[in-house]
């Protein structure tokens, strides 16, 4: 399933639910206005069915804008890397040809890659369907190869000339 289609299942199962809990709230107070349960009783009962309703709306327009504000933020990054191919080949060019002058194997160098996109160790056992204690090791071994300290100074290896100076 994509990640657009598990965030809409989310919002549709949290509107139904919203929904449920309001027809449910309802019904109860046709049954206790039926019983002649007290108005205090039932005043309380409309104010969660009014909360319920709300809470519903409220959350509908928050999935709603968080929605827009993903896809502008995909269209963004898409603008971005269709602009700059050319540069982000070279930089992976770059980094590849650094990792063979750290004679890094191919299982290190992925590391290190998913090291410098991001990834904590955990997703990238997860990506890489191999346990947290494996990836470590070859972290560990990259950063011995290279002769840095770890994912900091890694990423400021390739990045620190790239980046303008501030002001």
């Amino acid at each position: 399933m994509s990640e657009d289609a598990a965030q809409r299942t989310i919002r549709y199962l949290s509107a139904a639910t919203f929904a449920l809990i309001a027809v449910l709230i309802g019904l109860d107070l046709l049954f206790d206005s039926r019983d002649g349960v007290s108005g205090v009783h039932v005043a309380l009962e409309a104010g969660v069915l009014i909360a319920a309703l709300v809470g519903m709306v409220a959350m509908l327009r928050r999935f709603g804008r968080v929605s827009v504000d993903l896809v502008t933020a995909r269209e963004d990054a898409n603008r971005w890397r269709s602009e700059h191919q050319s540069l982000v080949r070279g930089l992976s060019a770059a980094i590849r040809t650094q990792f063979d002058a750290w004679y890094l194997t191919g299982a290190e160098a992925e590391i290190g890659l998913l090291l410098l996109k991001g990834l904590s160790h955990q997703e990238i056992s997860q990506v890489r369907e191999t346990s947290e204690r494996t990836v470590r090791e070859q972290a560990r071994a990259l950063y011995r190869k290279s002769g840095l300290s770890g994912r900091n100074e890694l990423s400021a290896f390739f990045l620190e000339d790239l980046l303008a100076p501030h002001g």
